[in-house]
């Protein structure tokens, strides 16, 4: 069997994921904003589909404080 060995970073997109690989049973919203309980080495994100734009314009520290930690995480994982 092959081994992906030491994974940084992992991001769990979606209810569905959050709830298979986190075991959480809180809704995306409630997942999502306790991202700080996974992190650094997980991150779990909201579907990025098109209907998604209600929930962002309804949860605004999305956009202001979890992206920019994603995105700083991300930058961390890749130096």
């Amino acid at each position: 069997m092959i081994s992906l060995g030491d994974v940084p970073l992992t991001l769990v997109v979606g209810g569905y994921a959050q709830k298979w690989h986190l075991g959480t049973k809180a809704g995306v919203t409630d997942t999502v904003r306790a991202c700080r309980d996974f992190a650094p080495a997980v991150f779990p994100l909201p579907h990025p589909s098109w209907r998604n734009t209600a929930w962002i314009k309804k949860n605004p520290w999305f956009e202001a404080e979890l992206l920019p930690a994603l995105q700083t995480r991300i930058k961390e994982v890749l130096t």
